[in-house]
């Protein structure tokens, strides 16, 4: 009778079974699809252990799995895949190496300390390279200019214009910030 009040008359055995377990652990409490979730969760582990176990009976050359091979199969499951922590003293011991060295040195200054602007994604990422002109037009100019030349002119005051193309010239723009939309 108290199955039919529960609602449990229409459950499958294996879930049953599971609502039992749950009750025999102290879960009162919990959700309906729980009880679906542990068949699946079930089920899978039947099957990926059965299917374990035949592929060892059939490296045997074993016409039917037998309880061995069954064995061996959640053997292998249990090893690989469920793993135990470290002991405590491993974990102790690697916390001791880590806490050796100190953390970097901060500088604080008023507000929120910042890394350093080269490691912001807001510092200028890019250069632009002005291209120098190309050599036989530069001597072209160069010889027109020095035709217009006064000769009364020191020609020491002026850097010679080679050496000024021949010099890479590189320069870089920080990009500008986000403008409201004005509608």
């Amino acid at each position: 009778m108290a199955d039919k009040e529960n609602g449990d008359e229409e459950l499958p055995r294996d879930a049953k079974i599971v609502k039992t377990l749950l009750k025999s652990m102290g879960v009162t409490e919990y959700e309906p699809r729980v009880i679906h979730q542990f068949l699946e969760l079930w089920y899978r582990y039947v099957v990926d252990v059965l299917t374990d176990a035949q592929v060892y009976s059939e490296h045997a050359a074993k016409p039917a799995i037998d309880p061995d091979d069954i064995k061996l199969a959640i053997q292998t499951k249990v090893n690989f895949g469920f793993s135990q922590p470290p002991p405590r003293e491993v974990l102790l011991e690697l916390a001791r190496n880590r806490n050796k060295m100190p953390l970097p040195k901060s500088i604080t200054g008023p507000g929120i300390p910042l890394p350093p602007d080269e490691d912001t994604l807001i510092s200028p990422n890019y250069q632009l390279a002005i291209p120098s002109r190309p050599q036989a037009q530069a001597d072209e100019e160069i010889e027109e200019d020095e035709d217009m030349e006064d000769p009364n002119q020191n020609s020491n005051l002026n850097p010679p214009q080679e050496q000024l193309q021949n010099t890479p010239q590189r320069v870089s723009f920080p990009l500008p910030g986000k403008r409201p939309r004005e509608i």
